[in-house]
């Protein structure tokens, strides 16, 4: 089994659930609701809110005949907090070089002939 990291942003990976989680976060729906806007099968929906529901991206209910889903943002947020450490990490390293290339000279220009005179 994969670890939950992994199963959170192999449910993210696909179009279709991102925009069913874009949905949902902006309040419950049904699964019928979440079909509309796609053009394909409720089966085929079902399948994509299945991986959403194992990666703990959401829940259902039941009410009746009507099944309802909800975002759930733990493992959203459990990704989150894993990007902002790399993120973090980068821009520290991306300062570091920006310091260093700041204590390079420049390389003289004499002697060498003006890059818009050659092109003329």
């Amino acid at each position: 089994m994969a670890d939950p990291l992994s199963t959170t942003f192999a449910a993210l990976a696909d179009p279709t659930r991102r925009a069913i989680l874009a949905r949902l976060s902006s309040g419950d729906a049904t699964v019928g609701e979440l079909a509309e806007p796609f053009a394909m099968s409720l089966p085929a929906i079902s399948k994509h809110l299945t991986v959403l529901e194992r990666a703990g991206l959401v829940t259902k209910s039941r009410d009746g005949q009507r099944r309802h889903c909800r975002i759930s943002v733990a493992p959203l947020q459990d990704a989150t907090s894993w990007l902002e450490l790399y993120r973090r990490h980068w821009e520290e390293q991306f300062d570091n070089l920006g310091g260093y290339l700041a204590t390079i000279p420049e390389p003289s220009r004499e002697g060498r002939p003006d890059p818009i005179e050659e092109t003329s």
